[in-house]
């Protein structure tokens, strides 16, 4: 799982989820996105839920690291 948070302007608030995409992945698609003039960047997060958010109310996008999640005890 890769946590992402957007910042968006205008507003104090900010949008964070879980994605199951890989952090290059989101990190390409918000590049692209911004570097082709698109009007918006859409994710999904890991429920299924999609995002639309305008490229033009993106203040920052902050994508967290891939951690793996582990199950069962530690010795």
């Amino acid at each position: 799982h890769v946590e992402i948070r957007i910042g968006i302007t205008n507003t104090g608030r900010e949008l964070g989820f879980e994605t199951d995409e890989a952090a290059a992945d989101v990190k390409k698609s918000v590049a692209s996105a911004l570097d082709s003039g698109a009007t918006h960047v859409t994710f999904t997060d890991n429920k299924g839920n999609s995002f639309i958010v305008p490229t033009a109310s993106l203040a920052y996008v902050e994508i967290g690291t891939e951690e793996s999640r582990r199950v069962g005890f530690v010795a």
